[in-house]
């Protein structure tokens, strides 16, 4: 990239995050090397764009001047830089996908291997998250594209891909195991694994949906670590349908009698303003969408 794109940037993404250290975090820089950028830019242009203080940092008036003329750049820099991929074909490329874990695992090795196949020079950068951060990395640009639950701001591009089902997981040697539906009022009488991180998540939903209150003992973003505490019969939990797919663990795994699920789908800033990579990359889960059933398997218990 471009050296001066790379100082605008800097000073774009630390005022969007009012810090030096989340501009670091989001462009993988050093805090000492946008500090740096930004008083080179602040040198080369005989100005003042940010004031530094103990809380983080604010826009100067002439900052607050020049701020547009800088993002102007940078996206036409993308732009440009689009333009010329396009122009090359997909002969090469990045992909930065946003995921969470259960994407990760059971469906992007296939489909990265079958998209590979026709575009082999594609290169791919994976980042780990929750909804929240996957989105928010969507909307800052440090991915090009990501997996959420539907719905998510309107200010997003989304294609639905699968519908997956909210599973209970219990120990083998729970009481309700031979159950053929788990009655969603006993999830309140066993010892509960929350899986959420940050922002509330579909379990929580539901028991506030059905106004319940569960007997939390264990929260995490874990799954595996979830299974793991079920099977060792410290309580029960509900994980998506498509974690469950080839687990080591000894656990049952019940439809609740008041059905629940997930909508997942990828989501984008813009497709039209997506690089060309990004775009086949969409085009071809759209195609591709009735194999998420075969991707995903059947999440039964092992």
């Amino acid at each position: 990239m471009d050296v001066n794109i790379q100082k605008y940037l800097a000073f774009i993404k630390t005022v969007e995050c009012g810090s030096f250290t989340g501009a670091a975090e989001i462009l993988s820089y050093s805090q000492s090397g946008i500090s740096r950028m930004i008083n080179d830019l602040e040198k080369e242009w005989n100005v003042s764009l940010l004031e530094r203080g103990r809380g983080g940092v604010r826009l100067t008036s002439d900052g607050l001047k020049l701020l547009p003329y800088a993002r102007n750049v940078c996206e036409e820099y993308l732009k440009l830089q689009m333009q010329v991929s396009e122009l090359n074909g997909l002969h090469s490329g990045l992909i930065r996908i946003g995921t969470f874990s259960s994407v990760a695992t059971h469906w992007l090795p296939n489909i990265i291997k079958k998209f590979q196949a026709d575009y082999p020079n594609i290169d791919y950068e994976l980042l780990l998250g929750d909804y929240t951060e996957i989105e928010s990395w969507i909307r800052e640009g440090r991915v090009d594209c990501g997996f959420l639950r539907l719905p998510v701001g309107s200010e997003l591009e989304t294609l639905f891909l699968e519908r997956d089902k909210l599973l209970v997981i219990l120990p083998e040697d729970h009481p309700l195991s031979g159950c053929e539906r788990f009655p969603v009022n006993a999830l309140c009488e066993y010892p509960f694994m929350l899986l959420e991180k940050g922002a509330k998540a579909e379990v929580s939903e539901i028991f506030e949906r059905c106004g319940l209150t569960p007997k939390i003992h264990f929260t995490t973003w874990d799954d595996y670590a979830i299974m793991s505490m079920v099977e060792s019969g410290l309580g029960i939990s509900i994980l998506p349908q498509l974690i469950l797919r080839r687990i080591p663990y000894h656990i049952v795994a019940k439809e609740l009698d008041v059905p629940a699920f997930r909508d997942i789908g990828m989501a984008v800033r813009s497709k039209k303003n997506t690089s060309l990579a990004v775009k086949k990359f969409i085009e071809y889960l759209s195609y591709r969408q009735g194999d998420f059933q075969d991707l995903s398997g059947t999440g039964e218990s092992p």
